[in-house]
């Protein structure tokens, strides 16, 4: 046996245990610890990894949630019931000039509505085809408009082209289940300046919309004689087609006649549809006079494209049925439609009939706007009177009824998605270039329209508010269906939720509580309290989402959103969301702005927030807490006086050096300078902008002026009237301009192709509220009271003498007028706003 080594222990090591020795406990301990360790640092590990994939499906279905919401509608009940624009709730209102985006045509307020319209082109003319039907700026009438029309029975309009007049009458008559009968009246003379009488061609057309039948009975080889069809608004019905005479009761005039029966994939197609099936085979042989080719519908084939595997609209088509008469004027035709559900009916709607029923429309008509209006007592000449009356029928004439789905997004979504169907009741600004519904245009165009009608006020707020999403959130720009959407390009059909418009609608609601309260036993006014309810819980998330979304970087600011981010190509980015488009503000869009216009809208809606709560015995302290604060002149002044400017003014990332300059292509030497990019104008950059007040002096500056957010006895006032009166600054003989002449910015264009808009030009909705206040300073004891009332005077006295001046000239009322010439341009005819000319008139604000 071996000698046995001894063990040296050496420091603080332990001794080797032997194999068949047990570890010590301390021993067990450690290990076991180890073990534990292990075991934690894995089950941390598991844990966050299923904490990580818990939050991640969270978020994801959060952001699915929150991807959902702005396409959600509002879950308090609508205000509006199911069928409350039917023929059974609303028979009077039922058919109507309910298509403004065309010369003429009827259709009823329903999804999807049997429609009826008007072309007409002139034969034998220089142009080969002068097809005129949807409202469009480039035919270039003399003039076109309703100058009598009272929303509901009856309607006359007057269209100007270059050698002859339409005038287009219809009255509508009730009786039956489906809105009653109604009858159209087509005058055609010719222009004294015309060499000879023009021969014109009218082209009466029905179409259905994907649902409803139509039929054509032919008489006389080719003359149609009527359409019978059924849709399930309208049961069984009848359109009949009456043959031309010169007069009333005159004979029948020669006339050539021609049909066309086909089907449409959508209404925005039946111009092209019309177009591509005329034919020059026709020969116009009157008795007394030269045969001649003329352009007739023929039949219609469409389009096919080589490789094109399928048809390119997958759309449902539906019947389209157009009578074409051609005839030389002067002439007159009637159309007759008839509901199969009236059988008490005492005679047709045609002839003297009709004349008689026109004729006391008319004189109800004159009574009622002298009795609202009071032209005539206050003065005005009857051309004058005539013009108030055109101004008043063109925006009830504009109401539209619209049914569809907007497109629209959030931060959430990839892609934009649909909103869900929806109708909407509204006037429109301009048949011509903007025939949709407008939100900020929409509370103005109720101020006229609520004076006449409270009945279709509600109607229209309710179907505006009805389209709210659950964030509280309304689409500022309504595109509902293909029609409305063929008229708008592509970059402005997707609505986003995070902008805003300003509340006019409040301007509206405020007048019918005045209406209510002044006169609660008047039967116009006593379903607005009952409106007001079924308003208010939707009402109240509309307020807040304002109140959370729109707010600045101070404690009560507001900001915009939505100004254009790409600031290299804007002399100043834009902010459509406002209203005022390029208005300048801050050089540079940052979150640090603060807008004073719409601080100023902000303190109005809350303090009428506040009196419809108190009307309805709903808590109201916390609106009214909201309007005293932000109807602090002390905290205006603070947020938004610029001693500098002694002006009320925004505030941003702001510098006044900036320029549009050609910006700089490089092309190497001997390359063909064709193949590099078109030099653009690009901003220019002189000075880098810092924090402060925009130095513009225009409208924006006005809005603690123009919605009384300031005490009558507030010295701010001298400085707004001064600059008001001053010519250099906003003082003009037709109203005041937008911008002040001594701006850097007046009438500079925003870029290369876009022309200054809110940049000088007069707009009249902004003249109407610096009118109103001007009449409410003048109104109110104060330092200023007196200046209020001269200026008011003589402001008024410009607005209206230009725009009638104007309408003379022109034919029309304008979306701007010029501020050097008081010329009206724009769009035209602009009978939104513009046409508040008619409450100035009648000093009813």
């Amino acid at each position: 046996m071996g000698r046995q080594r001894k063990r040296v222990v050496t420091g603080e090591a332990a001794p080797l245990p032997r194999k068949d020795e047990k570890p010590s406990a301390f021993h067990r301990k450690e290990k076991k610890k180890k073990v534990d360790i292990g075991k934690m640092f894995i089950n941390i590990s598991i844990g966050l990894c299923i904490f990580s994939l818990i939050w991640f499906f969270y978020a994801l279905y959060m952001r699915s949630s929150l991807a959902k919401r702005v396409a959600t509608l509002h879950p308090s009940p609508p205000i509006l019931n199911a069928n409350s624009s039917s023929a059974k709730v609303s028979p009077e209102r039922f058919w109507g000039s309910y298509r403004p985006q065309v010369y003429f045509g009827m259709k009823t307020r329903s999804p999807k509505s049997i429609v009826t319209g008007m072309m007409w082109m002139r034969q034998f003319s220089d142009l080969d085809v002068n097809l005129r039907h949807t409202c469009e700026q480039g035919d270039h009438l003399q003039g076109y408009g309703w100058l009598m029309h009272d929303g509901i029975t009856f309607g006359i309009q007057e269209i100007r082209d270059n050698d002859f007049t339409l005038t287009t009458e219809f009255v509508k008559r009730m009786g039956g289940d489906h809105g009653g009968d109604w009858t159209w009246r087509i005058t055609a003379k010719q222009h004294s300046s015309a060499p000879q009488p023009p021969v014109v061609s009218l082209m009466f057309y029905t179409a259905a919309d994907t649902q409803g039948s139509l039929q054509a009975h032919v008489e006389e080889r080719n003359r149609l004689a009527s359409i019978t069809g059924f849709s399930e608004e309208l049961g069984n019905f009848k359109i009949s087609f009456r043959k031309p005479g010169s007069g009333e009761a005159s004979s029948a005039k020669y006339a050539s006649y021609n049909h066309l029966q086909t089907v449409s994939p959508g209404l925005e197609k039946l111009t092209d549809i019309v177009k591509q099936s005329l034919n020059r085979r026709f020969v116009y042989s009157p008795p007394s006079g030269e045969k001649r080719h003329y352009i007739a519908v023929d039949t219609y084939k469409p389009p096919h494209h080589q490789n094109q595997q399928k048809p390119a609209d997958a759309r449902k088509e539906s019947d389209f049925v157009v009578h074409q008469v051609t005839v030389q004027t002067p002439f007159q035709i009637e159309v007759l439609f008839e509901s199969g559900s009236f059988h008490s009916r005492p005679n047709q709607l045609v002839g003297s009939i009709m004349t008689q029923e026109l004729e006391k429309r008319k004189a109800e008509f004159d009574a009622k706007f002298e009795n609202i209006f009071g032209l005539e007592s206050k003065g005005f000449s009857q051309a004058q009177v005539k013009f108030g009356k055109a101004a008043l029928s063109n925006m009830l004439g504009g109401l539209g009824y619209f049914y569809g789905q907007s497109v629209v997004q959030s931060v959430y979504n990839e892609y934009p998605l649909l909103y869900p169907e929806g109708a909407l009741f509204t006037a429109v600004p301009s048949r011509s270039f903007f025939p949709r519904g407008f939100l900020w245009d929409e509370g103005f165009h109720q101020l006229l329209l609520s004076k006449w009608d409270p009945q279709v006020t509600r109607e229209a707020i309710a179907h505006w508010i009805d389209l709210m999403n659950i964030e509280g959130w309304i689409p500022r720009e309504q595109i509902l269906g293909d029609e409305a959407r063929s008229k708008v390009p592509a970059e402005f059909v997707v609505q986003r939720n995070e902008n805003a418009n300003p509340p006019t609608l409040f301007l509206v609601l405020q007048e019918l509580i005045e209406q209510l309260s002044s006169n609660p036993e008047k039967a116009a006014s006593q379903p607005t309290l009952l409106f007001l309810q079924r308003l208010f819980p939707r009402l109240k998330t509309w307020f807040e989402w304002y109140n959370t979304t729109q707010t600045g970087p101070l404690p009560n600011s507001y900001r915009w959103r939505g100004r254009d981010k790409d600031t290299n190509l804007f002399l100043n980015p834009k902010t459509l969301t406002s209203g005022l488009d390029d208005y300048p503000r801050a050089s540079h869009p940052s979150a640090d702005e603060r807008h004073v216009d719409l601080h100023c809208w902000m303190a109005l809606s809350s303090g009428i927030m506040a009196s419809i709560a108190e009307l309805l015995g709903e808590p109201s302290q916390d609106y009214k807490l909201t309007h005293s604060l932000l109807s602090d002149n002390n905290l205006l002044n603070e947020l938004h006086w610029s001693e500098q400017l002694h002006a009320f003014s925004d505030f941003g990332n702001h510098t006044q050096a900036v320029s549009l300059q050609q910006e700089k292509v490089y092309v190497p030497p001997g390359q063909p300078r064709h193949q590099f990019p078109v030099a653009r104008l690009v901003r220019s950059v002189r000075k880098a902008p810092k924090l402060q007040y925009v130095n513009a002096i225009g409208y924006v500056s006005l809005f603690p002026f123009l919605l009384h957010i300031l005490r009558p006895d507030s010295p701010k006032l001298e400085h707004i009237f001064r600059d008001m009166k001053d010519t250099n600054k906003l003082w003009t003989p037709y109203g005041l301009r937008s911008l002040s002449k001594a701006d850097p910015l007046y009438m500079k264009r925003n870029t290369e192709h876009d022309a200054p808009y809110w940049r000088g030009p007069v707009w009249i909705n902004i003249n109407y509220l610096a009118v109103r206040a001007l009449h409410h300073y003048s109104k109110i004891e104060g330092p200023y009271q007196e200046k209020a009332a001269v200026l008011y005077e003589e402001l008024r006295t410009n607005i209206i003498n230009n725009v009638y001046r104007q309408y003379v000239e022109t034919g029309y009322i304008w979306e701007q007028y010029n501020d050097s010439t008081g010329r009206g341009q724009g769009s035209h005819p602009f009978t939104g706003w513009s046409a508040l000319t008619v409450l100035m008139m009648a000093e009813q604000y």
